[in-house]
């Protein structure tokens, strides 16, 4: 087995072409763009291509778009220590793979949701896209007529939904799963 690194985007590209790799494992968040997004353009340009997304998060509504992106498996860091070493052997082997507990979870939130953007409500929608516009807690919570405590209790949510750390991620998340 070889392996080969590309710490960005543009390196992946140039390393996709060079090396023809059996399976491509993409970092979700990559310092010069979004691994989803980079999963679509190589899987629409190498349709027979095998890419296992692997996250820092944990959370379904990632895993699900990851595969609807076109991954063939999805790691989450905070997994099993064997868990990546699986994933490649099963994409190697042409099969999907995320973990059980993923599984469940996505299977149940699918079940109670029927789509992503469900998900949300319609306030959590709101301040998402008003986040996502520049608009800092203060400024959502006087333009909605809330208190900042209401605003700051909703982006936590949020957060935890869709398994982001900053306000800034949570737009970036929000954004590619076109939520806003």
């Amino acid at each position: 087995m070889e392996i080969e690194e590309a710490r960005t985007a543009a390196d992946a590209r140039l390393a996709l072409t060079r090396d023809a790799p059996d399976v491509t494992i993409i970092d979700i968040n990559l310092p010069d763009g979004s691994g989803l997004e980079l999963t679509r353009e190589f899987v629409a340009n190498y349709p027979d291509l095998r890419v296992v997304v692997f996250s820092m998060n944990e959370t379904p509504i990632l895993a699900v778009q990851a595969l609807q992106a076109g991954a063939k498996g999805y790691v989450s860091k905070t997994g099993g220590s064997t868990d990546l070493r699986e994933a490649v052997f099963a994409v190697a082997r042409g099969e999907t793979w995320v973990s059980g507990d993923l599984i469940q979870a996505m299977a149940l939130l699918r079940a109670q949701n029927g789509a992503t953007a469900e998900l949300l409500n319609e306030r959590e929608r709101l301040v998402l896209r008003m986040l996502a516009r520049g608009r800092s807690m203060a400024e959502i919570a006087n333009d909605i007529s809330v208190s900042y405590k209401t605003v700051a209790s909703d982006c936590a949510l949020l957060r935890k939904k869709l398994g982001a750390r900053t306000s800034t991620e949570l737009v970036r998340i929000a954004s590619e799963l076109k939520l806003i």
